[in-house]
C-alpha cells in the first residue's frame, strides 16, 4: 500500500524529486532575501540611526518624507 503510493505508477521519483527541488529553491530564496534585508537594515541604521531630534522633526515636515511615510503604512513589507 505505502509502496504503491510512493511509486505512483512509476512517476513517484519524478514527483518527489520535483517537490524536493521546489522546497530547496524556496528555502534558498528565503535565506537570500532575509540576508539582503538584514544587510539593508544595517545600512539604514548606520546612516539614519543617530539622527538628532532637530533632523527628525525637519524630515517629518518635508513633503516627500510625508508621502513615503504615508505609503509605508499601507505597505505589506
Amino acid at each position: 500500500m505505502i509502496y504503491n503510493f510512493i511509486n505512483m505508477s512509476g512517476y513517484g521519483l519524478y514527483v518527489f524529486s520535483s517537490f524536493i527541488f521546489t522546497l530547496v529553491s524556496f528555502a534558498g530564496l528565503y535565506l537570500i532575501i532575509k540576508s539582503q534585508l538584514i544587510k539593508e537594515q544595517k545600512k539604514f541604521t548606520a546612516k539614519f540611526g543617530s539622527l538628532t531630534l532637530d533632523k527628525v522633526l525637519a524630515a517629518k515636515t518635508q513633503k516627500t518624507n510625508k508621502e513615503i511615510l504615508a505609503a509605508g503604512i499601507f505597505s505589506k513589507i
